[in-house]
This record gives C-alpha cells, structure tokens and sequence, in this order.
C-alpha cells in the first residue's frame, strides 16, 4: 500500500514511460502584469539558531566523489558528495548525532548560494534524484550550487526498511478495499504488522522522523553549507517542507519556489479526500482526451477493478495483477500528460484478460525491479508522515466516510477512503499534528506554483499555502496544464517567472497566470 503523493512517480511516468517530451514548451500566454524587485528589507536579518553546540555549526563537510548505490549509477564528474551530523533528538541536541547524506554540484558561474531541493515523497532520496533533475535547472547552476540530501529515515541517511522483499510481495493480495469482516481484518492486521516492522528497524529513529525534525536539519545545513539565506526549491511533499522551515525560521527565507503544492489546512482525511478530488480530475480530463465520457469512462474502469477484484489477472511475469496493483497502475501516468498513451494501451490489455501492463506500471511506481527488489520510498513515506499526523480514523469512521469518498470518485474513492483507516493503524508512536503550521511573518516573498491540472496535488492546495504563508510573503503563480508540477513540464512563462524569481530576485505579481 502506497499514498499518491511522490513527486517521483512523475519522474518515473515522464522518464520511464514516455521520455521526457515536453520540456520544449507551448506558446504560453503570461496572464500577469509586471514584475517587481522587492526591497532588501522585505524581511529582518538572519541570525543564526540558538543553542546549538559548536561541533554542529562549526562542522566542515568532506566532500568526495560519490558512488554508486543499490538504486542509482553513480553520478558525473561535478558532482560531490558528504555527510551532515544531526542531532538524533533535536531537543538535546548536545546528544547522539546521526548521518544525513548530501550531494552538490558547484555552480559555474558566479555564486549566489546554495540552492537546496527536496524532491517529495515524503522519501524520496534527493542524493539519487539530484544529478537525474540538474539538466532541467541548468540554468540555476549558473548561480547557485545544486544541493540535496536524503532527509533523515531515507535511503542513505538512516533509511528505514520496514518488510523484506518477500513479505512485500507475499502481501500483495490483502485487499485494500476490504468487502467482508475478513478482509477488513486482514487488512488491519498487515497494516499493523507494517508498522511493527518500521518499528523495530528504525529504533529511536521512529520518534524523531518529523517534518519538524528535517525543518531543523535544513537550517543546520544552511549554516554548514555558509549561506546566510535559505535559498529552496521544494517539490510535493517538499511545499510542506518548505512551508514548515519558513514557519520555524522566516528570517532565514531567501528565494523560495513550492511547485505542486500540498494543502497546508487539510487533516490527513481532507488530504485523502483533495487527492481523491485530483485524481478523478486528471482521469476525467485523460478519458475527455481519448473521446470518451468522463462519467462512462470511469464506470467503465470501476467495473474492470470489480472484476479484477473477484479475480486477479495473470500477467507474463507469473505474478498476478489485484485490484490495488491495477489501481496503482492506473494512478502512475496520470502524473503526466505524455503517459497517457501507456494508460490507453494498459487498460485495453487488461480488458483482454492480460495484466501485464498494468503490473509493470505498478512496479515502476512501487520502485520494484525486475529482480523483485523493492527500493524504500514507501516505508519512508509511511514512517515520516505517520509521525506528522495526529489524526487516526477508526473503521467505523472510514466506513461512514466512504459515501463521501466514492461520490467523489467511483474509481479511487473506495482505496482513498480505506487508506485513512489503514495507513497509520495502531501505528507504535503518536502523530503530532492535525496539519502543519506554515505562516511565516516577516518572511520574504514565497513563490508559490499551482498547478490547475495537478492530480496529486490539487491546485486548491496552492492558494491556501499562499494565504497560509501571509500577506506579502505568499505569491500564487497558477499554470493551467497536466502533472504533477508545473516547473519543466511545458511552460515557457513558469520557467521563466521561475528562473527570473531564482536568478534575478524579481517577484512575479501575486495571482500571475500562465495558460
């Protein structure tokens, strides 16, 4: 089981499936009126965090050529790699420390700062996805160093391997849309056992995954990298990231981009509902594509997931395709406009009786190999964020739910609405909040990219972080396009508000649109 809110299931969608086709872009229409350079006092000076020991802030990184992982080539020559020290806890932070990889690429011209990229997930590895995104923001290289890291419980930094590749596959058939007590029980009990595992295979670690927690790590290694401004470029999970350092430390805010963004306001059944919301949305507009009825289409892909359901589809590996593996197959080229053409191809086979397809969608975006090794984006997603989040439906609220949820989606709302009860259940620590705290007074201005089309985040989510932030610090800039993301996905006009924001310090008018 996996929530739709990786960034990097775009990658994998644009990348994977159909290459990278639309990075040339269409003949835009900018919307907006002017730009304007803000003061230099928009915000207070920065001063440094309180209280921290001096073998944190005084540490040198030693930077070296960085290898190859079970999941990544090593990447080119300009790139170098390091480890950070963080404190375990950050509330003691004289105590135990632990590993944080980072990865950089100098700029080649002249240096504004440090440029740090978080890639989503949560869990998604920035050390792996940096060198693959540098092509894209060539043109920031000029000024900044390109600069990510793995967040903490992630890949290389303390990653949390919470089920062996066995156990993974061997669970494939629980259903996630339960129909009888036995598979709700069922269910349950293998989300409880998921998070047992993450328990015993993170240790302390389990307790100090948060948000919060890699809020302060950012700032630490701000101070380590010697930039007196944050300067950011947060991607899905990475806007609430970004929304929550700005919140923790806004006189530290230099130039910040948030692209595809999540609701700051939303609980996690509000985020389940907006994702459910997004998804139909991005298949209504996939089934217009193709001549079809929205509302025919998607009867017509729920019945094939009943049937699926009743009975799984074989498919040429031996393995079989479920209900859920088909549905996360369905989800992956949504994320992009250029892979629809696979989705069409996909359901058409599956209507034949073949699911091999749909399974081979589904393992690019459970980051399974054809060897059946499962990469740990999902178990990181699931340890960070069930330390975010204090709420915790129960079944018979996720049951008095689900009307609400399949009313939005006949053919996501069922496992959305299902995922509430299981994702987090009888999870070993408690979740700290209903929703993060973004506003950032005094802060300077936030760019803000939304996304009309966005199914994983939908583009409501944008403007209530804009307001979210604060007056004079959130600036919506709204694309009227497909995917997830708006930055190098087609449109000259964000690239170039984008990179004229980074590279010049020209804020875009708040409500600026490109169509």
């Amino acid at each position: 089981m996996s929530r739709f809110v990786r960034w990097t299931a775009a990658v994998a969608a644009t990348a994977l499936l159909a290459g990278c086709g639309g990075a040339s872009g269409g003949g835009d229409e900018d919307t907006g009126k002017g730009g304007v350079r803000p003061p230099s006092s928009v915000s207070p000076p920065a001063t440094a965090t309180a209280d921290l020991p001096a073998r944190l802030t005084g540490q040198r990184l030693d930077w070296k050529r960085c290898t190859a992982t079970a999941r990544s080539a090593t990447p080119g020559d300009d790139w170098r790699c390091a480890t950070l020290k963080v404190p375990l806890d950050w509330s003691r932070p004289d105590g135990e420390t632990i590993g944080l990889a980072v990865i950089r690429a100098e700029a080649t011209g002249h240096r504004t700062g440090s440029l740090l990229f978080n890639f989503g997930g949560p869990g998604a590895s920035g050390v792996a996805t940096m060198p693959a995104y540098a092509t894209a923001v060539g043109a920031l290289r000029k000024q900044y160093d390109l600069v990510s890291w793995d967040p903490r419980g992630v890949a290389a930094s303390e990653g949390v391997r919470c089920r062996s590749d066995r156990r993974i596959q061997a669970t494939e058939g629980v259903d996630t849309t339960p129909d009888t007590p036995a598979e709700e029980q069922a269910y349950l009990r293998d989300a409880a056992d998921f998070g047992k595992g993450c328990a015993k295979a993170a240790g302390r670690l389990v307790s100090h995954v948060s948000t919060t927690d890699t809020a302060r790590d950012m700032d630490l290694l701000r101070q380590v990298l010697g930039d007196r401004r944050m300067h950011y470029f947060g991607i899905s999970y990475g806007t609430e990231l970004g929304g929550v350092y700005a919140h923790l430390f806004p006189g530290h805010v230099g130039r910040m981009v948030l692209d595809a963004v999540v609701d700051p306001t939303a609980d996690s059944v509000g985020h389940a509902m907006n994702q459910t919301l997004g998804f139909q949305r991005a298949l209504d507009d996939y089934l217009k594509s193709t001549g079809q009825d929205p509302r025919q289409g998607s009867r017509k892909i729920a019945d094939l997931l009943k049937r699926i359901d009743a009975k799984p589809l074989p498919a040429a590996s031996g393995r079989k395709l479920t209900q859920t593996l088909a549905l996360t197959g369905i989800v992956l080229p949504l994320y992009s406009r250029d892979s629809w053409p696979t989705l069409t191809s996909a359901l058409a086979a599956a209507e034949r009786g073949d699911g091999s397809e749909l399974l081979s969608l589904a393992d690019a975006y459970n980051d399974r190999d054809t060897s059946g090794h499962y990469g740990t984006t999902t178990h990181s997603q699931r340890v960070i964020s069930c330390l975010d989040d204090k709420q915790r439906p129960t079944v018979e609220q996720t049951r008095r739910l689900l009307p609400r949820f399949e009313k939005i989606s006949p053919v996501f709302g069922a496992f959305m609405g299902w995922d509430t009860a299981g994702w987090c259940h009888d999870w070993p620590v408690p979740g700290q909040y209903d929703h993060p705290q973004v506003s950032a007074p005094g802060a300077a201005p936030i760019l803000v990219v939304g996304n009309t089309g966005d199914p994983a985040t939908p583009y409501e989510g944008a403007r209530k972080m804009a307001d979210g932030l604060g007056k004079g610090v959130g600036v919506l800039l709204t694309w009227k396009g497909e995917g997830h993301g708006a930055y190098g996905s087609g449109s000259r006009c964000v690239d170039s508000t984008v990179n004229t924001y980074l590279l010049q310090g020209t804020v875009p008018p708040d409500g600026k649109t490109c169509s």
